[in-house]
């Protein structure tokens, strides 16, 4: 037969860590809070409370008030050239229209001072292309645009722009105006002006 003994003097008495819930009658609910939840412990309230939390933090952002965390705005604008993706998630604007002084995304987000505040190095680099001349750079959609936006030619030929061969709207051959590279619109072909050193835009090309 089992018996208790007294706790006599120099003896420990065992440790019962306490309990962070309290159970009573099927309630399970944190020490000293007066609601009950469900026996599974998951109170209403507490959701409620969580999802006023997050809409009250998705406000904020919206307002303003806190900084939007970094989005990828890559995009394929027009003739699939490089774009950026304005907040509404479906407009995409050439990269040559971001920090151009006019707002182009309604909300204005492609003139914002953390995007244009110090061009180029503020530009996130997919908008960015750089020239063979480090001290140059043009927008990301203007390599191999047929134009020589660079001065040197290096965003249309070279292995920096690995650019593709003339499009079926430009002819290839060595262009007499610097504004060209390696190809002259067709456009320009039989027009009685010299564009090709070797006149084979007036003799061989057709518009």
């Amino acid at each position: 037969m089992n018996k208790t003994h007294p706790q006599r003097n120099g003896d420990v008495a065992p440790f019962h860590p306490a309990k962070p819930f309290s159970e009573e009658r099927g309630c399970c609910r944190p020490r000293g809070a007066r609601l009950c939840c469900p026996p599974r412990c998951v109170c209403v309230t507490s959701l409620l409370l969580l999802a006023a939390t997050v809409a009250i933090v998705g406000l904020a952002v919206a307002l303003g008030l806190l900084p939007r965390s970094p989005a990828n705005r890559l995009c394929a604008a027009s003739s699939n050239r490089t774009g950026f993706l304005c907040d509404d998630r479906v407009t995409c604007i050439p990269a040559s229209q971001v920090c151009d002084r006019t707002s182009n995304c309604r909300d204005g987000e492609d003139e914002q001072e953390e995007l244009c505040g110090d061009l180029p190095r503020s530009l996130p680099t997919y908008l960015v292309f750089r020239c063979g001349n480090p001290a140059h750079w043009v927008y990301a959609d203007k390599r191999c645009n047929g134009i020589n936006d660079c001065g040197d030619c290096s965003d249309e030929i070279g292995s920096l722009s690995a650019c593709p061969p003339c499009g079926s709207a430009w002819w290839s051959c060595s262009p007499v105006f610097h504004e060209y590279c390696a190809c002259v619109p067709r456009s320009l072909c039989r027009d009685s002006v010299q564009h090709c050193t070797s006149w084979s835009d007036e003799y061989l090309c057709t518009p």
